[in-house]
């Protein structure tokens, strides 16, 4: 039994106000004995409930109890004597009535007050189940969708019509490198950036075809990013593949002089 939902589902309070059936009752009692949660909450509930009734208890006059010993020792007491007249009913009856509504009002408030902070502990819950099921998911979403890359970069890479030229550090940048991956048939073209610097936010890579002796524009990229990056198809006769640093965006002619890796297409 999920002692927590028991608790929650307001039994207790109903077993105390005597609301319950006989099997109720007893299959209450029953738990009662073999949990000693359950014993505790009904304690506590008890405890509540007993504080509650006597904040609300009428406190009686003083000249209720001077007949009272009146009565019980047959004298009338030294003090000043008070007539004690029979009490109206109904207006004992109407005290009696408003102590137990302002009674039933505290318990049920305090029960109310009870289910809802329970109720919003229980949404707090599922609001973080929720939050930790969504990241889950987008973990899950992520690691897909890089396995899916991670898919398409190896049928590109072993895919013998694709040809591989590496491109070496020109004096400018002695120590980056790059590889291009090239399908003459589909001009497909593929880039790997093995070791390239990073550049100012200004500035981008952009990769180069020289077809014909002239400088062909394959697209621009920037240093930080993994395994292959599709850049724009290029056709037929490219004996070399370069990159240079250009303004953000790219230019229609590179800049020579800063040209930092450079490789030629294999003739075979």
């Amino acid at each position: 039994m999920n002692v927590e939902e028991y608790i929650s589902s307001g039994i207790l309070e109903a077993y105390v106000q005597g609301e319950l059936s006989e099997q109720e009752r007893a299959e209450v009692e029953t738990n009662l004995s073999k949990y000693p949660q359950l014993r505790k909450e009904l304690d506590a509930i008890e405890a509540i409930q007993e504080s509650l009734l006597q904040k609300a208890a009428i406190q009686p006059r003083a000249a209720v109890k001077d007949a009272l010993f009146s009565k019980i020792d047959g004298t009338i007491p030294k003090s000043r004597v008070v007539p004690f007249s029979q009490p109206d009913k109904s207006i004992s009856g109407w005290k009696f009535a408003a102590a137990a509504s302002l009674a039933i009002a505290l318990i049920s408030s305090y029960l109310a007050y009870d289910y809802w902070n329970k109720w919003k502990k229980t949404e707090e819950s599922l609001t973080t189940l929720v939050a930790q099921n969504q990241r889950v998911a987008d973990d899950y979403n992520r690691v897909n969708n890089r396995l899916d890359q991670i898919e398409k970069d190896l049928n590109v890479l072993d895919n013998p019509n694709f040809k591989r030229v590496v491109m070496k550090g020109t004096p400018n940048a002695p120590g980056s490198v790059a590889a291009v991956y090239w399908n003459e048939s589909t001009k497909e073209v593929y880039l790997s950036v093995l070791d390239m610097k990073q550049l100012t936010a200004e500035s981008q890579y952009q990769l180069w075809a020289i077809i014909d002796g002239k400088p062909v524009d394959a697209g621009v990229f920037d240093h930080n990013f993994t395994g292959l990056l599709k850049m724009k198809n290029i056709s037929r006769g490219a004996k070399t593949f370069a990159v240079t640093i250009e303004t953000r965006g790219g230019k229609e002619t590179p800049s020579l002089k800063a040209m930092q890796v450079a490789g030629d297409v294999d003739k075979g």
